[in-house]
């Protein structure tokens, strides 16, 4: 695990973004650990955010044009990434992000930002059932753009109805990767060498993972 990894997980740690106990999915499996972005509310917490999202892009060495931040959650996500981009890696590249309504005055239109052209970053929390980046690739393809990847937060590993999770169905469907800061294998880690004092948790992230996991 890089550092910045194990800096993501306590950053989430410390906001309550990342959060262990009885969770109630909408799948409706119960799992022992629950993942909310929308906990990262301050100006420290974004900043930092944005130094990891930046970095797990330039570790994953995908070559992009834009940053894309779908609406709600997405959007400043987006932003603070393209800062950071700049501000860590001189990568000063375009960022915009789509309204949920097309708006009829003003601008008009459902884009605010930079024109969507090239090859596209899509920036988000997680990918549970892949509905919002779908509708994405639909925006992005009628602009005439490219999606080159997914950039999430946390990968959660773990099959969708079928054998296949969201996220492999999103890079079979597409051919583009979906690049994540953590998964949960980076979890468990962290748990194992930060968490001895409460091994059952450990042991229910595992069996968690063992039941509903993919490979």
């Amino acid at each position: 695990m890089h550092q910045y990894q194990k800096d993501f997980i306590e950053l989430a740690i410390k906001h309550k973004a990342l959060s262990f106990g009885e969770f109630t999915l909408k799948s409706g499996r119960t799992s022992p650990y629950f993942f909310n972005a929308g906990q990262f509310q301050t100006g420290s917490a974004l900043a930092a955010l944005g130094r990891f999202y930046a970095e797990a892009l330039v570790q994953s060495k995908v070559e992009i044009d834009l940053v894309f931040g779908p609406a709600y959650k997405g959007i400043p996500l987006a932003a603070v990434t393209a800062t950071a981009l700049f501000d860590q890696h001189q990568r000063d590249l375009p960022y915009s992000f789509n309204r949920k309504e097309a708006k009829d005055h003003g601008e008009g239109g459902t884009i605010v930002g930079a024109p969507l052209a090239g090859r596209v970053l899509i920036v988000d929390d997680v990918i549970t059932a892949g509905t919002a980046v779908r509708e994405v690739m639909s925006i992005i393809s009628e602009a005439g753009a490219k999606p080159a990847a997914v950039l999430i937060g946390l990968n959660r590993q773990e099959r969708g109805q079928g054998s296949a999770s969201a996220i492999e169905e999103i890079e079979q469907e597409y051919n583009i990767p979906v690049v994540s800061i953590v998964c949960l294998d980076d979890i468990i880690e962290y748990l194992i060498q930060n968490n001895q004092d409460d091994p059952g948790l450990i042991d229910r992230v595992k069996a968690y993972r063992a039941e509903f996991g993919v490979s």
